[in-house]
């Protein structure tokens, strides 16, 4: 077996590998690979016999955990290591950790990173809705209860006012401070032209109002802005409830509103997720009918940096 850069050429091989790493849950192409000269962004394969048998790529892992580097592994399972020890052999100044993210049931992976030193550091779950089958009259006696209560669902007018933006923008803030997170479900912080830029352009939301107080939102992406998914999925994000309203059921009501109009629009399926420490937001998904997949796992491993072993040889 031989260890070397990846090449354009590999492209096919590799997206092929990657596709199949993720059980099909995505769809990568050969355009998604591309040679790389950055030192933060290395990709390499793995050949036997000519073929192209496993990939390994290391990349910063993003705002969410600005000092750790990402690796990625796909293929064969034995050729992981001398994969990722080629890899580490030279790493960017700046990262002083790795992480890899794989799902419970992504064996290779698992046994790898169990194996590497890596510590089961987050657990985050997903899970999936067959709109074809759902009813969404299983809510309506909801819908009436809160109505009755002065509680009412609309879609969000992306032309709405500057002062509703405002109030949505500290709706979505409220939210977002309120959502345990992890390196791999958490996102920077929108400002408020970033997340009118975002809705505007890919999304669905929907509000819960009671008396003109917006109290309660969901945003859904819709499936034309997930280029990887191989199908027609919208995805739930962030869904969000003022903390004096909380315990009446408006997040089932906004969420279950917004899976309607998308049944009424076509989409066969709903997909969603968080970290597992967001208890409400599960029992939320579990009422929906959300089917939950495997445990997705974020392993850890701290680097040891150059810095770090010429301190620790001048203190003995």
């Amino acid at each position: 077996m031989i260890v070397r850069a990846f090449r354009d050429g590999d492209a096919p091989a590799v997206a092929d590998l990657v596709t199949r790493s993720v059980r099909g849950l995505w769809t990568y192409r050969p355009e998604h690979f591309q040679e790389s000269t950055r030192p933060e962004w290395r990709r390499l394969v793995a050949v036997r016999g000519g073929e192209v048998v496993a990939t390994a790529h290391l990349s910063p892992f993003g705002d969410s955990a600005p000092d750790a580097l990402r690796l990625d592994l796909a293929g064969d399972g034995t050729a992981f290591s001398p994969l990722s020890l080629a890899l580490l052999a030279e790493w960017p100044a700046g990262y002083t950790r790795l992480l890899g993210v794989t799902r419970e049931d992504f064996s290779e992976k698992m046994t790898f990173f169990a194996a590497a030193g890596f510590r089961n550091a987050w657990q985050s779950w997903g899970a999936h809705l067959d709109l074809s089958a759902w009813d969404p009259e299983r809510f309506r006696a909801l819908e009436e209860r809160l109505f009755l209560e002065g509680y009412e669902v609309e879609r969000w007018r992306m032309d709405a006012p500057e002062a509703e933006w405002q109030a949505l923008h500290a709706l979505h803030r409220q939210g977002e401070a309120d959502v345990p997170r992890n390196p791999t479900t958490m996102t920077a912080p929108l400002d408020l032209p970033a997340l009118r830029e975002v809705m505007t352009r890919e999304e669905a939301v929907f509000v819960v109002r009671r008396r003109g107080e917006m109290l309660a939102l969901t945003r859904l992406t819709l499936p034309q802005h997930r280029t990887l998914q191989g199908t027609a999925e919208v995805s739930s994000d962030l869904t969000a409830t003022h903390p004096s309203h909380r315990g009446r059921g408006l997040a089932t009501l906004v969420k279950a509103h917004a899976l309607a109009w998308a049944k009424s629009e076509g989409y066969p399926r709903a997909g969603t997720g968080g970290a597992i420490l967001n208890l409400p937001m599960l029992r939320v998904n579990t009422r929906l009918g959300y089917v939950p997949e495997a445990m997705w796992v974020t392993w850890e491993r701290k680097l040891r940096t150059p810095d770090t072993a010429v301190r620790k040889c001048s203190e003995r």
